[in-house]
């Protein structure tokens, strides 16, 4: 299928706008140029509460906005790990989103605002994720929500965050109910065929995903840490059932397929939907394409199966 009409019509205004690329100008300018993302979600449905609170991280307090659906005081919950390429992004972004996933699946979600790269890179943001799940276990009667109905998830840099963190929960025998990941980057490897079919002229390019890369790892030192590189685990069973969300025009869309091949390969449940004339990025705006709450309300369902 060739781009969605709406698709092309949003690129070529990204395109006329002149906004530089992310290597194209200081961090401090990308992340004020990012200012204007939360218009493109569209309006917040309303919500039985909304909190803001902060809570200890490992190295600084760390700010949660927690999404309840429901008086309900045994939701099943999900730990939600924002994109941006673990240097952008807020959580205001999310808040349309989010909202609406919480309404559809009926779980209480908690997104965290976790350190960024380039200040702060590898493990500081997925440390921060991982203590997050933790507290949020901890707190499970203060949160109202059910400990044996926790899954965590993440859009992009946020869903390789979701990703890492279910492997080390696996590792340390924190019990997981899914993880949902939206448009994943498990993997350093820029020669898959998304990376060079979709290089250029779909919104994020492979360019920028090398920047990403190397403002969060800073070298090779932890190329082969599956809690940086998810792809790199040696091993994949025993993590907790999978929803993996693509777009076809992503340059990401490769590692989505890859990582459920690998998680399928090794006895992982994965339930796997590319949208098709998408790019990265679609699932948070509602405002330019339906498509986008069709498949919030994908991921609800799939969330809602695993957790009744």
């Amino acid at each position: 299928m060739s781009l969605a009409p709406e698709i092309k019509t949003f690129l070529e205004a990204g395109a006329a706008s002149g906004l530089p690329q992310v290597w194209e100008a200081p961090v401090d300018v990308i992340r004020r140029n990012t200012q204007t993302r939360p218009a493109l979600a569209g309006p917040v449905e309303p919500l039985h509460e909304v909190i803001n609170r902060f809570i200890p991280g490992p190295t600084a307090d760390l700010p949660i906005r927690i999404y309840r659906p429901t008086t309900n005081s045994s939701a099943p919950a999900i730990v939600y790990f924002h994109g941006g390429g673990w240097v952008l992004n807020f959580l205001d972004i999310y808040d349309a989103s989010l909202a609406r996933l919480a309404n559809q699946s009926g779980a209480t979600i908690i997104s965290v605002n976790y350190q960024k790269a380039p200040e702060h890179p590898f493990p500081v943001p997925f440390d921060d994720c991982y203590e997050t799940l933790l507290w949020v276990i901890a707190h499970a009667d203060e949160l109202n929500i059910d400990p044996q109905r926790i899954g965590v998830s993440g859009d992009s840099a946020g869903a390789n965050l979701a990703s890492g963190v279910a492997i080390k929960a696996r590792d340390n025998k924190v019990k997981l109910a899914f993880q949902l990941l939206i448009y994943p980057c498990n993997d350093r490897d820029f020669t898959t065929d998304s990376y060079i079919n979709n290089a250029t002229g779909y919104g994020l390019s492979t360019q920028a995903m090398k920047w990403f890369w190397d403002k969060y790892l800073q070298g090779s030192e932890h190329d082969s840490n599956p809690y940086a590189i998810p792809m790199r685990a040696h091993s994949f069973s025993d993590l907790a059932p999978a929803i993996i969300i693509t777009a076809q025009y992503d340059p990401l869309v490769s590692d989505g397929e890859k990582y459920a091949d690998l998680l399928n390969r090794d006895g992982v449940s994965v339930v796997y939907k590319e949208y098709s004339g998408m790019i990265h990025g679609f699932f948070t705006n509602m405002a330019v394409t339906p498509t986008a709450r069709e498949s919030i309300d994908f991921a609800a369902n799939e969330v809602k199966k695993l957790t009744q």
